[in-house]
């Protein structure tokens, strides 16, 4: 199937169920994600697939064993190839690439890459270079300088990230429901290639020694 876009009732299902996170709604809609969110997101995955290689759609269900937020549904479709990753919500589309979560040692090595004056300046630059196209730089960051860090470092904010992904959003239109939303994607990705290739040889994937999985990027 090619993709032929995100169904009429995309925007619709999302902001019915932002309103009402409930199973009810769920089953009594559970058609229209299927017809209009995941069949086109799968179709869009299958599409891609040639340049980027297979893809994951994310389940729509919540794990809620240690939230605090029991609402049991996702506000949104995510996706992953390669790492990379996109979703449709309420809000549209968003495209990212990076780390999204990492380990302590992921970390200690992500700093340490930052540190180092002949990798340190190459992730300056990407960053620097995304921002003024218009992304946003994102990740968890302490509030304060790492511990033992130069309070004068050159990349001092860097240091902080403790983890670090860069996104864009579009919000819905027109163009949500055609195939055009491909390419949008696709050329977010080939922008963000350095970013993800700067993380994945200095940082890597490491397993998360309390949730025994992988610390991953998308």
């Amino acid at each position: 199937m090619t993709f032929p876009g995100f169904g009429e009732a995309v925007v619709d299902f999302y902001e019915g169920l932002e309103a009402d996170n409930s199973k009810a709604y769920w089953t009594d809609n559970k058609a229209l994600y299927d017809d209009h969110v995941r069949a086109p997101m799968v179709a869009m995955l299958a599409d891609l697939e040639p340049e980027f290689g297979p893809g994951k759609v994310f389940r729509p269900y919540r794990d809620v064993r240690f939230a605090a937020d029991k609402t049991p549904y996702k506000v949104q479709c995510g996706a992953t190839v390669g790492g990379r990753y996109v979703q449709v919500s309420a809000d549209g589309i968003m495209v990212a690439v990076g780390y999204y979560r990492m380990t302590s040692a992921q970390v200690a090595r992500f700093r340490a890459a930052i540190d180092d004056d002949r990798h340190g300046p190459e992730l300056e630059k990407i960053v620097e270079d995304l921002r003024a196209d218009g992304f946003t730089v994102d990740g968890e960051q302490l509030r304060s300088r790492p511990r033992g860090a130069d309070p004068e470092h050159p990349r001092l904010e860097l240091l902080r990230h403790k983890s670090l992904f860069v996104r864009r959003s579009w919000p819905p239109s027109d163009e949500l429901h055609t195939p055009a939303v491909r390419e949008r994607v696709a050329e977010t990705w080939r922008r963000l290639e350095p970013l993800g290739r700067w993380l994945d040889e200095h940082v890597g994937v490491d397993l998360d020694d309390t949730a025994d999985r992988p610390g991953r990027r998308r």
